[in-house]
């Protein structure tokens, strides 16, 4: 695990310690503190300790995926304690009868529904993707190439599929054409924008987006007409596809003078738009 250690804001802002696990790309959050948060007992420990043998006795998966990670306690020590991910995290709040964990119960069924309707009709899915993106401030030119990259990225995982990749070899290809087209693996390039748990891609400017595409259009392209089989064949095609992208990229940079590849994320992106908008139309500031 890494050092990075930091406060969440959960539950009306209540801060809960949380411990960034780099690797994985995800959150550990203290489980005590979320339980004290939620039911207001003054021996949220005890609490805990209980509940642990509630869940162990119904065999439930949850109290198994638990891990213990040094946190700074009160007296600024750093301690052992209790450990879960977001995931683990909602499922053990579904088990605490408390008014305050009924907003996230209510929201997760929510949000279970809306899966299960999008198995049934995948448009909803880009629907609901394009309704977001638009309420995050996103111009519309950009959430195009956006929707369009989810397309461009299923048709890759597809043929991935079809070859035989599996688990991880999603991630390691995904990095390897990363690494080729744009000089940085995923993790490095998310590093560089400066970002931890959120989708590198939300992040792209257009240009960057589109090198991106192009490197998973071709490797798909490729992949139909060579019929990979297994990890190592469907590589040197991922490797081949990003080498595209490259091209693209070193011709452009060399045609402009600056980089393709910008620290710039979507934060700043916006605010980019933003000035641009204002100084193309005073009089609407």
């Amino acid at each position: 695990m890494p050092d990075k250690k930091d406060a969440l804001k959960l539950f009306d802002d209540s801060p809960v310690r949380a411990v960034w696990d780099e690797g994985a790309e995800k959150w550990w959050l203290s489980v005590i503190d979320v339980i004290e948060i939620l039911t207001g007992s003054a021996n949220p420990r005890r609490y805990w300790s209980d509940l642990k043998r509630k869940l162990e006795a119904e065999g439930n998966e949850t109290y198994e995926k638990i891990v213990q990670l040094k946190m700074q306690a009160p007296d600024g020590k750093m301690r052992l304690t209790d450990a879960a991910d977001t995931e683990q995290l909602l499922r053990l709040i579904q088990s605490i009868p408390s008014p305050k964990a009924e907003p996230f119960k209510l929201w997760l069924a929510k949000v279970g529904s809306e899966r299960i309707d999008e198995t049934v009709d995948p448009e909803l899915s880009f629907n609901r993707a394009i309704q977001n993106y638009r309420r995050l401030g996103y111009g519309e030119k950009w959430i195009n190439q956006r929707i369009q990259s989810l397309e461009v990225r299923k048709a890759l995982t597809d043929e991935w599929d079809r070859s035989g990749v599996q688990g991880q070899q999603y991630a390691s290809l995904t990095d390897l054409m990363s690494r080729t087209w744009s000089g940085m693996t995923t993790g490095q390039y998310k590093r560089f924008k400066n970002l931890t748990k959120e989708n590198l891609r939300d992040h792209m400017t257009n240009t960057e987006l589109v090198l991106n595409m192009l490197a998973e259009v071709a490797a798909t392209d490729i992949s139909t007409i060579r019929n990979p089989v297994g990890y190592q064949e469907s590589a040197e095609v991922a490797r081949e596809g990003a080498e595209t992208a490259k091209a693209a990229r070193e011709r452009l940079e060399a045609s402009t003078g600056k980089p393709v590849v910008k620290r710039a994320n979507a934060k700043n992106l916006q605010a980019e738009r933003q000035k641009r908008l204002e100084a193309e139309n005073p009089d609407k500031k």
